[in-house]
């Protein structure tokens, strides 16, 4: 049996690491204009460099203080959007390798460790239900369309990151995630957008948790996302974003952590134009209200190239 004191610091170290997970892991993504109209038969790679540094804020009941941490992450994937069914659809992986450390006090004791490795792949598919009927380049190009944009989609965070069942730190999760999404794009006057967006993550249990048979699970969480932004000219605008995340508490074998979140974060994201088929994207974000979870900013930059083909599409009625 364990002490007291030993039972405090063991569940003060399994929190670390359930909130560094949390740090690195996307599920407050911040993605506006995830759900415009675009043409079919159309390739993007996509690559990508962030960096977050902040706190993280743990169940105040617990004997771990000042706990900080900062992550660099790698992105490449690319997307391909194609006709489903007469609708517009498109099917994205990224696949991420982070470099992190954190840092805190147990029982005034610094702990501290460094992981560099994959993190957890990320796939999405997304349908446009209504409002962007599939559409080849030529035609997508003859006729311009200003109109509501229904959408849905599917993202999937497979545990294929870096993880030792005998760790508490790692970059990857060792367990599914699934986030479905309703999505509203809005055109509102000339050149600006509104996009509303509400989805829920499911998460798979990690049976291998610390020391590697330990079952850790996690209740749904809901997300939500809200953007707004302008068009100064094809391929450049600017957005104002913001999510809200709340639930997602936790349990290892069956005992409940005090860690249910209930936070917001707000962002600014820019898209500059590099060349006919490519642009850049830079995006920064903090967190405005923090319960329990993370209080960070992250700062990205990436870029993107599209390939297009001209060939026509069969017309859907």
């Amino acid at each position: 049996m364990l002490s007291t004191q030993a039972h405090i610091k063991l569940r003060a170290l399994f929190s670390i690491c359930t909130l560094l997970i949390a740090f690195l892991s996307a599920a407050q993504d911040l993605d506006p204009r995830a759900y415009i109209r675009v043409p079919v038969k159309a390739t993007n790679f996509i690559s990508g460099f962030a960096y977050s540094y902040g706190d993280i804020v743990s169940d105040p009941s617990l004997a771990i203080k000042n706990i900080k941490a900062d992550a660099q992450t790698l992105s490449l994937g690319v997307a391909r959007s194609f006709n489903l069914a007469g609708k517009t659809a498109q099917a994205l992986v990224m696949l991420p390798y982070t470099w992190a450390d954190a840092s805190g006090e147990v029982n005034e004791q610094n702990r501290s460790i460094s992981r560099s490795g994959f993190s957890d792949m990320r796939l999405r598919l997304s349908v446009l239900l209504a409002g962007a009927p599939a559409q080849s380049l030529a035609d997508f190009v003859k006729h311009p369309s200003n109109k509501t944009i229904v959408g849905v989609s599917l993202n999937v965070v497979a545990p294929t990151g870096q993880f030792f069942p005998d760790k508490l730190i790692n970059l990857g999760t060792n367990r599914w995630a699934f986030r479905p999404e309703l999505a509203l794009s809005q055109p509102i006057g000339k050149g600006w957008l509104l996009d509303v967006y509400a989805g829920c993550w499911l998460f798979t249990n990690n049976n291998s948790f610390y020391p590697g048979n330990a079952v850790r699970t996690q209740d749904p969480m809901g997300a939500f996302q809200g953007h707004i932004s302008y068009n100064f000219k094809p391929n450049l605008w600017i957005a104002l974003t913001t999510t809200y995340y709340a639930g997602g508490e936790s349990a290892v074998n069956e005992t409940a952590n005090d860690d249910r979140q209930s936070n917001m974060r707000v962002g600014l994201t820019a898209v500059v134009p590099t060349g006919k088929m490519s642009s850049l994207k830079l995006a920064a974000s903090t967190g405005a209200i923090v319960r329990i979870g993370q209080d960070f900013t992250t700062l990205s930059i990436g870029w993107q190239r599209a390939w297009l083909s001209m060939k026509k599409q069969p017309d859907h009625k």
